[in-house]
């Protein structure tokens, strides 16, 4: 299997010359597949807030507060451009997901993909649809059912020169392969001495979701951030979707990328010019002076929801979505500390062990001297995820309790 896996760099250096290079065409929100064994609700989200459409195959289904996916909390709201006049294209971010995988596919010949069903049916979650056709079997490769093998078949692979982009089914699936990402993927470099680099990026979805189940809305940031050698990043938007997948790709280390499963279906106007988006860089998403609120993938919209409410009740919230999960932007969230003096930290990981315990710890030990009250850290219960949906609401952070937070921060 690593011979075949070794191969696959010449094979698609040959085929990718006769191949149409042109973009295959994006999906319509309705090809967007809902899994069938699961019962829940999909929506779409337009970046300009004009449109949100819930879909749910429950009709008694709990209602949950809108997700404004660009929710401007500014203290004067002027009219906006019609987004069809604005440079780019409009992406899901399943889409931009696919296009940046696809460019950086085009752009180099060792990118290879490989994970369970991401061939002919492009993926749980289409990311990879349309890859297989144009790129062949041998660069995007489906496997059986074994995490803990092709990771590692990944990992072999990524030493002998290529750069294998690993897709989870579920990222609660890659519990499995932990042994992998841990010892070999993490480690290599370090214990050969410099002689393997590891150029790997692990996707896929998970948080919490519609009614997915305990198994089903795993959030891992927290089993993987202990890992040495490890960077951690979670996309947000369309762009930055993009932006960190292609720089994932080209980093020389190996790279988990966080996706969740509630965000796909999210729209946003991106550029038609290529970028990317640094891997170690926080992005400031509504700047402000009385609080910094500090957070990342969904919760980034539960804060700006609650941020149009703080802003009403006359509070000037800063929102950073911190985007690097290890290592922390700390030059970025420092200037924000050393302006507002107060930190809230929003997060969907579980709170024993999770993102926001090392985010709070490493404030504590570089901006103390900057605080004026004690960092507040808004976390999911520590409990398996329920499956009834009113239940699962309570799991997990919403934004009347960052109101609730802000208010007694702010005090």
């Amino acid at each position: 299997m690593a011979a075949l896996l070794q191969g696959i760099g010449a094979a698609a250096a040959l085929s990718s010359t006769s191949l149409d290079s042109k973009r295959f065409e994006v999906s319509s929100l309705k090809s967007l597949p809902i899994q069938t064994a699961r019962k829940g609700r999909v929506f779409a989200i337009r970046s300009d807030s004009r449109d949100i459409t819930l879909g749910s195959s429950n009709n008694k289904a709990r209602s949950s507060p809108k997700l404004v996916a660009n929710a401007v909390a500014t203290k004067n709201e002027g009219s906006t451009a019609s987004t069809t006049s604005k440079p780019g294209h409009e992406l899901l971010l399943f889409e931009a997901l696919r296009e940046g995988l696809e460019e950086e596919m085009d752009r180099d010949a060792t990118v290879c993909v490989i994970g369970e069903d991401v061939g002919h049916y492009g993926g749980s979650y289409k990311v990879t649809k349309g890859l297989a056709t144009k790129f062949g079997d041998l660069r995007v490769l489906d496997t059986p059912i074994a995490e803990n093998s092709f990771t590692g078949m990944a990992i072999g692979a990524a030493m002998t020169g290529l750069r294998p982009v690993i897709e989870g089914m579920n990222m609660g699936f890659l519990l499995l392969a932990f042994n992998q990402i841990s010892n070999n993927c993490g480690m290599l470099h370090y214990t050969s001495g410099g002689q393997f680099k590891i150029p790997v990026v692990i996707r896929g979805p998970g948080g919490v979701g519609r009614q997915l189940g305990a198994e089903h809305s795993q959030r891992l940031e927290s089993y993987f951030q202990s890992i040495p050698g490890i960077q951690m990043v979670a996309c947000s938007t369309p762009y930055n979707a993009k932006g960190l997948m292609k720089a994932a790709i080209r980093s020389e280390n190996p790279v988990i990328l966080f996706e969740h499963v509630l965000l796909y279906n999210l729209k946003e106007r991106i550029p038609d010019e290529e970028y990317i988006c640094s891997l170690e860089e926080a992005e400031m998403v509504r700047p402000g002076e009385d609080i910094t609120i500090l957070t990342y993938s969904r919760m980034r919209y539960h804060v700006m929801q609650a941020a149009k409410t703080l802003v009403n009740k006359g509070y000037d919230p800063e929102v950073i979505d911190i985007r690097s999960l290890k290592p922390f932007d700390l030059h970025t969230i420092g200037n924000s500390i050393k302006k507002t003096h107060r930190v809230l930290i929003v997060e969907e990981c579980m709170r024993t062990g999770g993102i926001g315990a090392s985010l709070t710890a490493a404030i504590n030990e570089n901006f103390h001297d900057y605080l004026d009250a004690p960092v507040i850290c808004l976390s999911s219960q520590d409990v398996p995820t329920p499956y009834a949906g009113t239940l699962e609401e309570f799991t997990i952070v919403q934004p009347a309790q960052i109101v609730a937070a802000v208010e007694k921060l702010c005090q």
